[in-house]
């Protein structure tokens, strides 16, 4: 029987699936950055090699690093019996474990968790998990159905990191008594493939930037900014980072420091990073302020 989920109860249904997995962990998330409360759970399941993790993230195909953190990866990486997936076109989020499944709005994001409305639908069925409780299921459920288009996109998605747990052969015959020796990783693309997006990005980035000192030169048109609050195009002033309509919404509080949705300059989801006071993201600074200081001051 599904089990409609919000707020408080969404966040604890979340946290038992992390809890209660012993055979299989399944996260599809197209952004990833792990509460603290999560990653505590997590760190017990470190010992236990027969716990198969499955992970896929997506997104931001040019800035992948923004999908996921380098801190979160090395953490992953560490599990001596995961899967690390990545698909381009996701945007679906769905957790697992062998007893239950919840399909949700909500991605495995700090910020998400802490901040933003969301809900999602708890299931019995799973994705790999118990397949005798699946056998009583009709065909056409929704727990049926949720659980065999997650297995599509696991699938379908690029495996490029795989540690692989071994095992002694134990008794003879039984296949009990299996003794952990150690993982290897039998798939390791990831140096690889985050250093090819990150080339990607750079050359676009220096497009860009080339793009707006063309345009700055040859016009006395201002460079192209974006609203902290809602994305909009407006000319790039980091003393105005807001269109009217936002601005009139955020001067009733005036709060310099509330965390916004985008970065003034590039246009992209800052995930609360960017406030008025500081309405572009870190990692743009520098070169958003080599168009600032030539077109505005």
């Amino acid at each position: 029987m599904a089990k409609f989920l919000t707020g408080t109860d969404l966040n604890n249904e979340l946290g038992k699936i992390f809890e209660d997995a012993q055979e299989q962990l399944i996260l599809i998330s197209p952004f990833i950055k792990l509460h603290v409360h999560y990653e505590s759970i997590l760190k017990s399941k470190k010992n236990n090699p027969r716990l198969a993790i499955i992970l896929v993230f997506g997104k931001n195909e040019n800035e992948v690093h923004k999908s996921m953190r380098y801190e979160d990866l090395n953490f992953f990486k560490d599990f001596p019996n995961i899967q690390i997936r990545y698909e381009k076109r996701l945007h679906a989020k769905y957790y697992s474990n062998e007893k239950s499944s919840i399909l949700t709005s909500m991605n495995l994001y700090s910020f998400s968790q802490d901040n933003n409305i969301e809900a999602g639908v708890l299931t019995k069925a799973t994705l790999i998990g118990n397949i005798a409780s699946n056998l009583f299921m009709e065909e056409d459920s929704l727990d049926i159905q949720t659980s065999k288009a997650f297995k599509r996109i696991v699938e379908q998605s690029e495996l490029i990191y795989h540690n692989v747990p071994q095992f002694d052969k134990g008794i003879v015959g039984t296949g009990f008594n299996k003794k952990y020796l150690k993982s290897n990783p039998e798939v390791d693309i990831l140096s690889k493939f985050f250093s090819s997006k990150m080339q990607e990005v750079d050359s676009f980035k220096e497009t860009k930037v080339k793009s707006n000192f063309r345009s700055t030169l040859n016009s006395e048109e201002a460079a192209i900014g974006y609203c902290i609050r809602t994305g909009k195009r407006i000319p790039l002033n980091d003393k105005q980072p807001m269109c009217d309509e936002a601005y009139q919404s955020w001067v009733k509080f005036g709060n310099k420091d509330y965390e916004e949705k985008y970065c003034h300059f590039s246009g992209e989801e800052s995930f609360g990073e960017t406030t008025y006071a500081k309405p572009i993201m870190r990692k743009n600074w520098k070169k958003a302020n080599e168009i600032i200081s030539n077109t505005i001051r």
